[in-house]
């Protein structure tokens, strides 16, 4: 029997209730076929959205690492992300710069790598699951969702 790469579809998001404020990140990890493989809700404290949307990927990124998955397609509804880590836009703010290149490296141990920019309605499950996040940091609580 022939066996063939791990392969998984990464939905991202982030959140900010004021940006910066209360932030959130999320991510839902699938396979190609649509089946659940994992997801989280990370509170961030206060945080802008732009950070929120690379802390959803940099988390995202790490469980599909611990999966064991070499073959990733990355969808996220940033453009801002998308772009920079296809390497269209430069990254300026000192922020953001070394949450990009904690992205580019963990980006890098993967087999093979696809990003791609899809429009929000694509992207419910992570989008809600930052939102929480970020509604649970701005009522105070600090758990991480499962």
């Amino acid at each position: 029997m022939q066996t063939s790469p791990q392969s998984a579809v990464l939905y991202c998001d982030g959140a900010s209730k004021g940006n910066p404020g209360p932030a959130g990140a999320g991510f839902v990890l699938r396979t190609p076929d649509g089946d659940f493989i994992a997801q989280d809700a990370i509170p961030l404290g206060r945080a802008t959205n732009n950070v929120a949307e690379y802390q959803g990927l940099i988390a995202g990124l790490h469980e599909a690492s611990a999966q064991g998955i070499t073959d990733l397609r990355i969808r996220s509804d940033s453009e801002l992300l998308v772009r920079q880590l296809l390497g269209q836009y430069r990254v300026h703010s000192r922020r953001l710069k070394p949450l990009y290149e904690s992205a580019r490296t963990l980006i890098a141990s993967f087999d093979s790598v696809h990003i791609a920019h899809i429009r929000r309605e694509k992207n419910a499950e992570a989008d809600k699951l930052a939102d929480e996040a970020a509604r649970h940091q701005k009522q105070g609580n600090s758990g991480r969702q499962h």
